[in-house]
């Protein structure tokens, strides 16, 4: 039991622990549960557990302000939220508020494990959380997210709003594949009217501005039938 990481799952609803619990167990998971925030937020901060689940809308204490009080309380406790609309602010929230990584509801238990297992993998690695960072880099690419800036060799990107975000999340999220369906729900939200063509029209203007061949990439690397993926080593910035 001692060497299975320790997941703390924290969701009101029964039905979405019912089902998790055992297909997290089965994964090789020691799972904790809580139905409300505030037994979440005691729970995190007496059992440490290895990555916390939680949801956004919970009695008590809503999932954002469990996360803002582990985080004032020096926890770095990867972490990742639940929410239930898949826009662009529900996105600037999730990451300003120093999540590591978010899911819209309704979701498949599977992307929630493959989620879990690669921010566990960016903790263990001994890498900082880099979605808890305003400032990153990756060779002279420099992407600030509080101005929505990005410059490469000190010039300053034309960005689509769209772009950046892909840009974004990819950086944020180095040598993780993501597939074009994630980026769609990620960057344009699970009610988007748009095909995953729409994702390929985005990373073609990336790629045009960072001057990255798709053939021999700096940046980014097309997974043939599965997505794409930043492969240069990102850092945090001051």
């Amino acid at each position: 039991m001692n060497d299975r990481p320790k997941l703390l799952l924290a969701d009101d609803d029964p039905t979405i622990t019912n089902s998790l619990v055992p297909f997290f167990e089965r994964a090789g998971f020691h799972i904790l549960t809580a139905a409300n925030g505030a037994d979440a937020l005691e729970k995190a901060q007496t059992l440490r557990p290895d990555l916390v689940v939680l949801d956004v809308l919970m009695p008590r204490m809503d999932g954002r302000e469990v996360l803002r009080r582990l985080r004032r309380a020096g926890l770095q406790t990867p972490t990742i939220l639940l929410t239930q609309v898949g826009d662009a602010i529900e996105r600037a929230l999730a990451l300003e508020e120093g999540a590591d990584d978010y899911l819209n509801k309704p979701f498949e238990s599977h992307e929630l494990l493959a989620r879990v297992r690669a921010v566990l993998r960016r903790s263990q690695s001994g890498q900082a959380s880099l979605a808890t960072a305003w400032r990153i880099s990756a060779h002279d690419l420099i992407l600030d997210r509080r101005t929505r800036r990005a410059t490469l060799h000190e010039k300053l990107l034309d960005l689509s709003p769209k772009s950046f975000a892909v840009l974004e999340y990819l950086m944020t999220h180095p040598d993780e594949v993501i597939s074009r369906e994630r980026l769609l729900q990620l960057v344009w939200g699970w009610e988007y009217p748009a095909g995953t063509r729409t994702v390929d029209t985005r990373m073609f203007e990336l790629r045009k501005a960072l001057g990255d061949d798709p053939a021999n990439p700096k940046f980014i690397e097309t997974q043939a039938g599965e997505g794409y993926c930043f492969i240069a080593p990102v850092r945090m910035l001051p």
